[in-house]
């Protein structure tokens, strides 16, 4: 890929933001030098490899490759028998302990996770964790080896420190001996590694000792007494001792590790490319970037992509696509509306695809490989030079002509500008149909309207535009393919204060034949934009639709599942009651068989009784009353809708859904389940009497009793929480509405309503009820210890 077009693409400004996700300098490295490959098998190899990083990342897993440095001159050492100092094996050894970390990060997976295209990376990485433990066993810092390092060298330190303690001892009774007067201070100090007391510089000769230095003033000498000589000569020796051990505790570490350099510098090739793609998974999380599927035949589809160096949350994105049915693209509009843009999006991204980072578009989007790529875009005059706008960008146009083929990728950013407009969009013109013959993709940004007509009259070319709002006078950034685009150059002069005298005085000077081309686009433009405002709107309809017939199939499904439940729990309770009847049945005959002079008329009055409670019971179990029972049969006469009934056989309340057909079926509605019955197994609710407090006139109160009972049914039976969790809004609203009414009739003071988290929809859909029901009188979330912003709280009115 020529080093040009990377430049005014700015994908260096891409691999900047790459290296600093690296999390090693190898890694860093790495990303500097990378470059767009024209490999398609490689390419899609580096995509699935950012695709399972990318992966393991929204997993919530991250990884440090933060131990991985360079080893190189460390590791090229070991290969000709040096010894390393301490702070290279420390590296050594923190890069060891990041390679069993990383290894172990790759290893874990769930049980039915498959291997991706880094398992295998992680598995080669080989572990040293014995020689990684022993450096820092020996080493406790850049500066200090441990005693531990080894029992020789622990055996030299402890004859230093007795060593240095017989001369602190010696020393101090010199210091407070008969020769104190003769010291400067009463202390005990070094020169040259060797213990020595400061002395008066009169008194030098009083005590015997060898002098090592003295004072800047010349008014102290520091002798090393001769009491003390022998001993520190003793210390001097263990000291190169002490370094003699130390030089060789580090060559038996550097040996240890030199055996392994091999694998060493293996570990390191992977850990630094492991860095390298989890680097490329990183940045495309924060891009929100996804992976593109590539094919060879020159096909770009790009959907929802957005230029990565722009502010992802404000920039517009765009569809483009290149190469289906047409390979050269003409993109027209205003100034300032997103052409160079549009452009520099294709090309860039087409780059970062083919360098194997993914492409902030949407998913499935499609690109295509280039062997190379051209980009003529931006002033490139040069003084020094001496060339004009215009004779930059025709140099640039030369050697483009000069060297793409059908393998190329050709972008152009107003062709044929900078020169009189008539030559300009003739050279433009014969410029892009020659490439067009050639069959080279190309995109074009320019204001002509003869590149708007060669587009229009050429199989194989297309117009493009970018949409302008004429009401608002500013350019959407939509980039939109098969309408050509107005300059709206008028429109734009008028914003920016231009004088509507001089714009009218403008206008007379556009030829009759371009202003019909200009009406034309308009038109074009117009009818476009109804049509997709009615091709919105059909899709908003069927999304309608489809949430309906979703909703109402879950209120199927859960009716079919409710029937079943009661079924089985009416087959489970029949057969119960049938043993329990067997049961007293055998009972009772085992009494009879007893009679004889020992039994009583007693017990069997209380067989008897026993057989007559259990019929009760079973009777009432069933909700069967001696009405029902003594019922007439009805008729389907008898029946209306919405009439209030009874399923006997299920034992539920309803009311009449539709009427009985020849076989005397029909439809009841239970609550929100509808059920099929048999007019035979139905009893009409017959409406119950007002009781209690009576009016002066002898009619029962309709306030008093029946709505006493009504509270005072409802306190026993409605809890001071509903359970929204797992349902539809629809399915919620519902069981919410009717809860409300209860708890609200049953006096309560508040209510907790669990509806979770999860998207926010069931809480504000929640929230809107409560705002919109009259007897609540506030509401608040829950707060800590109530559960949070899963939970409401509602207040109802006194």
């Amino acid at each position: 890929m020529n080093q040009k077009v990377l430049k005014v693409l700015e994908f260096n400004k891409i691999t900047d933001m790459l290296i600093a996700h690296a999390g090693s300098e190898p890694g860093r490295d790495m990303a500097a030098k990378l470059q767009p490959s024209s490999d398609i098998d490689r390419i899609k190899k580096d995509q699935h490899e950012t695709a399972d990083a990318l992966s393991r990342l929204l997993k919530g897993d991250r990884v440090s490759f933060s131990g991985n440095r360079p080893l190189g001159a460390s590791l090229k050492a070991l290969e000709i028998g040096a010894t390393l100092s301490a702070s290279e094996l420390l590296k050594i050894a923190d890069f060891l302990d990041n390679v069993s970390k990383v290894r172990a990060y790759g290893a874990r997976k769930e049980e039915d996770e498959k291997a991706d295209t880094l398992t295998g990376y992680f598995e080669d990485l080989v572990c040293f964790d014995t020689t990684a433990a022993n450096i820092h066993r020996c080493i406790i810092s850049e500066d200090e080896i441990a005693d531990d390092a080894s029992p020789a060298l622990k055996s030299i330190r402890r004859e230093i420190s007795l060593s240095g303690e017989r001369i602190h001892k010696q020393l101090n009774s010199i210091i407070g001996g008969s020769l104190r007067t003769y010291l400067q201070d009463a202390v005990i100090t070094q020169r040259d590694g060797r213990y020595c007391i400061p002395v008066k510089s009169e008194y030098r000769s009083q005590i015997p000792g060898m002098i090592h230095d003295q004072s800047a003033t010349g008014s102290t000498v520091f002798i090393e007494p001769q009491a003390v000589v022998e001993l520190n000569n003793k210390i001097k020796q263990l000291m190169l001792d002490e370094q003699k051990e130390i030089e060789l505790i580090l060559s038996e570490l550097s040996a240890s590790v030199g055996v392994d350099r091999d694998a060493i510098a293996t570990d390191q090739k992977l850990m630094t490319g492991l860095d390298f793609i989890f680097a490329k998974g990183r940045l495309a999380l924060e891009q929100n970037a996804t992976e593109p599927v590539f094919n060879d035949t020159h096909v770009i589809n790009i959907r929802k992509g957005r230029h990565p160096l722009l502010d992802k949350d404000k920039v517009v994105p765009i569809d483009i696509r290149l190469g289906d049915d047409f390979d050269l693209l003409v993109i027209t509009g205003p100034n300032t509306g997103g052409k160079t843009v549009s452009l520099k999006t294709v090309g860039l991204l087409t780059l970062m695809g083919q360098a194997g980072l993914h492409i902030p578009a949407g998913d499935r989007s499609v690109l295509s490989v280039f062997k190379k790529v051209y980009a003529d875009i931006g002033d490139e005059q040069s003084i020094e030079q001496s060339l004009s706008t215009f004779s930059s960008h025709m140099k640039n146009i030369v050697a483009i002509l000069k060297n793409a083929d059908s393998d190329s990728l050709c972008l152009f950013d107003e062709l044929g500008a900078g020169t009189d407009p008539i030559e300009g969009a003739a050279l433009a013109t014969a410029i892009l149909d020659h490439l067009h013959k050639k069959e080279i993709r190309t995109i074009a940004t320019t204001h002509y309207s003869e590149l708007k007509v060669y587009a229009l009259t050429t199989e194989g070319v297309e117009n493009g535009s970018q949409e302008f709002d004429v009401a608002t006078l500013s350019p959407t950034y939509r980039l939109l393919i098969g309408v050509p685009g107005k300059s709206n150059a008028f429109a734009i002069s008028k914003r920016l204060g231009l004088r509507d005298d001089i714009i009218e005085e403008a206008k007379a000077y556009i030829t009759e034949d371009k202003e019909s081309f200009e009406d034309l686009i308009s038109d074009l433009e117009d009818s476009r934009r109804s049509i997709e405002k009615e091709r919105e709107e059909i899709a908003d309809y069927k999304a309608r639709i489809k949430s309906h017939q979703d909703a109402l199939e879950r209120k199927r499904d859960k009716i079919d599942e409710g029937r079943e439940e009661i079924l089985r729990k009416a087959r489970l309770e029949a057969a119960e009651i049938l043993k329990e009847a067997k049961e007293v049945a055998d009972e009772t005959i085992r009494t009879f068989n007893r009679v004889g002079p020992e039994t009583t008329i007693r017990e069997l009055e209380k067989a008897r009784d026993n057989v007559r409670n259990k019929q009760k019971d079973n009777a009432s179990h069933l909700s069967i009353t001696k009405d029902e029972r003594n019922e007439k049969p009805i008729k389907p006469q008898d029946l209306k809708l919405g009439m209030d009934v009874k399923i006997r056989s299920l034992g539920l309340k309803g009311t009449v859904n539709s009427l009985p057909d020849d076989k005397g079926d029909l439809f009841i509605q239970c609550g929100i389940m509808r059920t099929k019955s048999n007019i035979s197994d139905l009893t009409i609710i017959k409406d119950e009497p007002l009781t209690g407090k009576k009016t002066k006139g002898g009619k029962p109160d309709k306030n008093s009793s029946n709505l006493g009972k009504i509270k005072a049914g409802k306190s026993i039976s409605v809890t001071s929480e509903i359970n929204l969790l797992g349902k539809t809004v629809d399915e919620a609203l519902y069981e919410l509405d009717k809860y409300l009414d209860d708890a609200y009739l049953a006096h309560m003071p508040s209510v907790r309503i669990v509806h979770g988290k999860g998207t926010g929809a069931l809480r504000s859909a929640v929230q809107n009820k409560l705002k919109k029901t009259k007897y609540i009188e506030s509401f608040r979330q829950g707060e800590f210890g109530e559960g949070d912003a899963g939970v409401t709280i509602a207040k109802f009115k006194e």
